[in-house]
């Protein structure tokens, strides 16, 4: 969650009590109440029967509070999750993205060239082999003389599923043609995304005031492209020159947009109630800092029989240390948020080779080039 979010104070609808504290009042309830009526004094002890009883009573009561709590969070941009949520976007008139469909340019080819022209419907379908079916978006032909035609082509599956297909993976044509001998992607598929998480839906409806007018502010520029889909991930928006506008855009599984998807953006963008009349908008992928990854780490003598749990735990902090790394344009490149999660993955020692810390500008992405994790052993400790 962004930062302007996730620092916003905790609030607690029940004075942070807690179960314990629930029990004890119930106890000292009892307590009083009976002195008042009895007219003496007593002390109920933790094996009490009365004891007892107020402590099974006390866990009802604090499941209630709790909903109590949870129930006064739900008006909280900060707390709110599912439908919850949706209810607090419709008041700032933003409703959740739902899932799309990936994206492809396909080609068709033919053996060699004809005279007429080789017809291909709308709709015509080509997989990769894995179930996943992607269909034609337009009619198209292979014009007399050619051999090929690049079209675009759509997920017949909604969702993240269609996307990252490598090029020339979708090479099966499904609806045979007369003439067409073979199809294959011509670039990775993208533009796939699941229906809109919490969390981008809540950075959405913080940045919805921005979006009141048209385009202009940092964050209007921001929203308006998140808008643009669920797959957009991180965006960074600069004015190198007045009156024009970059828009730098990293997908929400860190790779790189294609140039389909941005022209579609700006495309977007370059609506009237959008993109004031004297902004001139690029929208472009972000610049690139390739960082190499180096790391020896050892674990302690003392944690030597979960030297293999370990060393798994480790091999995943690494993974999600450069998804993290190279999912946010502008995060600086640094060596000692990959110590820490490996540090809280077991490790006792690291000691990190490359990268070395280096500070990104606003626009530049960090990309993983080779990676070469070591074991080095069990230390003392």
């Amino acid at each position: 969650m962004i930062a302007q979010i996730s620092n916003l104070p905790d609030v607690s609808f029940i004075d942070d009590m807690t179960l314990d504290d629930v029990q004890a009042l119930l106890v000292k309830s009892y307590e009083e109440k009976y002195e008042q009526v009895a007219k003496e004094k007593v002390r109920l002890k933790r094996a009490d029967p009365v004891t007892l009883t107020l402590y099974a009573c006390s866990v009802p009561i604090y499941q209630a509070l709790m909903y109590v709590d949870r129930a006064g969070k739900q008006d909280l941009i900060k707390y709110s999750y599912g439908e919850f949520l949706d209810n607090i976007a419709a008041n700032k008139g933003v409703t959740r993205l739902p899932a799309q469909a990936a994206e492809v340019t396909v080609r068709f080819s033919i053996p060699a060239p004809r005279k007429d022209a080789v017809s291909i419907p709308t709709g015509t379908r080509v997989t990769s082999g894995d179930g996943i079916y992607f269909g034609t978006m337009e009619y198209a032909e292979i014009p007399p003389g050619d051999v090929y035609v690049d079209i675009p082509c759509r997920c017949q599956t909604t969702g993240a599923v269609g996307s990252g297909l490598a090029v020339g993976s979708i090479n099966t044509l499904v609806d045979l043609l007369p003439y067409i001998s073979g199809v294959s992607n011509i670039e990775e598929s993208q533009g796939g995304a699941d229906i809109e998480d919490d969390e981008s839906l809540a950075e959405r409806v913080y940045l919805a005031p921005s979006a009141y007018s048209v385009a202009g502010p940092r964050d209007a520029y921001i929203y308006h492209t998140k808008a643009y889909g669920a797959s957009i991930g991180s965006v960074n928006v600069s004015s190198p020159k007045p009156c024009e506008v970059e828009v730098r855009v990293l997908l929400k599984d860190g790779s790189l947009p294609s140039q389909a998807l941005l022209d579609g953006i700006l495309e977007y963008l370059d609506d009237d109630t959008i993109r004031p009349l004297t902004d001139q908008v690029k929208v472009l992928a972000p610049y690139t800092r390739e960082y190499d990854l180096d790391v020896t780490y050892h674990i302690s003598k003392t944690n030597a029989a979960r030297a293999v749990s370990i060393q798994t735990a480790v091999s995943n902090a690494v993974r999600e240390y450069n998804t993290w790394q190279t999912g946010e344009i502008g995060r600086d490149i640094n060596p000692s948020e990959l110590i820490r999660r490996m540090v809280d993955a077991g490790a006792k020692r690291v000691v990190v080779n490359s990268p070395s810390f280096i500070s990104l500008p606003a626009s530049t992405v960090a990309r993983l080039g080779s990676m070469s994790v070591t074991y080095g052993g069990i230390e003392d400790d």
